[in-house]
């Protein structure tokens, strides 16, 4: 990245909050049917890091293992944000699975925090932050404290927070069972992981921000990450579909709503990767983030396609 001086530093944070859709309101009271406690803390590396959990009202003692899902806030954003944007709080009281909201790391506390996921974002990039050893802690931590099912851990988010959940994926191959980047990228030079992960990929066709087709970050954001190019969308499929041991080529479908591309794989692992007409860089089906962020897809309900194919698929 082009930042020489620390007032630029805080102007590109600044830009990377309004890249993700950051919404400046406080915790929505939340559905029925979901514990709403306050963000809890975990100190790693000397760091003290804060996660929402939000859990089924019943958790009988000794009761069933529930699934786990991670839900990463965009760069700029917090994990009221990414709750906010994608109603999975919602959807975790409907279903009944547990659902964590972590946050990354900034130089100010609290505010305009990213992911170190490799070529993006700001702060957690350039301090080269190990946000893959932080998950894998608080993933400790939380089935510590929560009935989790170690089978049935997955991890999604949005642009910054896609992009890391595509490199937990790679990195934690043998903890989660499938992984959801939205609006995210990979850039070529990851490497394959140990262990299959199913992928669900979610890109728009309208996105400036993070181009479908690929290349550098467009928009009103040249300064979103450090000067890779990203990858077009399919080659994200591609990768995953290489990783899980899927056919080279995928079957496309052209619909409606959506382009679908997915891949033959052997079962168990499943790669599909979606491109939807009417969506920019925002969380299809959810809220925008602020009046000047791009409007969410109104065909396409985002989180209730992920977990649906989160919920078909479980390690082995």
């Amino acid at each position: 990245m082009r930042l020489g001086k620390p007032g630029k530093l805080v102007l590109m944070m600044a830009l990377l909050g309004a890249l993700s859709g950051l919404h400046s309101a406080a915790h929505a009271a939340g559905p029925a049917g979901a514990s709403h406690g306050q963000p809890q803390t975990l100190v790693h590396d000397g760091m003290e890091r804060s996660y929402l959990v939000r859990t089924p009202r019943d958790l009988a003692p000794g009761g069933a293992r529930l699934p786990l899902v991670l839900v990463l806030h965009g760069g700029g954003g917090n994990a009221a944000n990414a709750e906010d944007m994608t109603g999975f709080t919602a959807k975790a009281a409907k279903e009944g699975f547990i659902v964590v909201y972590p946050e990354g790391s900034s130089r100010f506390r609290g505010k305009l925090l990213t992911w170190n996921a490799g070529h993006c974002c700001g702060y957690a990039m350039q301090r080269r932050v190990n946000d893959v050893a932080f998950i894998n802690a608080l993933l400790d931590r939380l089935i510590q404290d929560y009935p989790v099912d170690p089978k049935r851990i997955y991890a999604t988010g949005i642009s910054n927070g896609g992009m890391m959940a595509h490199r937990l994926g790679i990195e934690l191959s043998g903890r989660f069972a499938a992984i959801a980047p939205v609006v995210a990228a990979l850039f070529g030079d990851e490497k394959l992981p140990a262990h299959p992960v199913s992928a669900l990929m979610l890109n728009g066709m309208l996105d400036k921000s993070v181009p479908y087709q690929g290349g550098a970050p467009g928009g009103r954001f040249p300064d979103a990450w450090d000067g890779a190019a990203a990858k077009p969308a399919l080659a994200q499929a591609a990768f995953w579909a290489q990783a899980n041991g899927c056919s080279a080529a995928a079957d496309t479908q052209d619909r409606a709503a959506f382009v679908l591309s997915q891949y033959r794989c052997p079962a168990g692992r499943d790669v599909q990767l979606y491109l939807i007409k009417d969506n920019g860089h925002a969380w299809p089906g959810g809220r925008p983030g602020s009046r000047r962020a791009d409007r969410p897809s109104s065909s396409f309900s985002g989180t209730d396609v992920i977990w649906e194919f989160f919920r078909a698929h479980a390690k082995p």
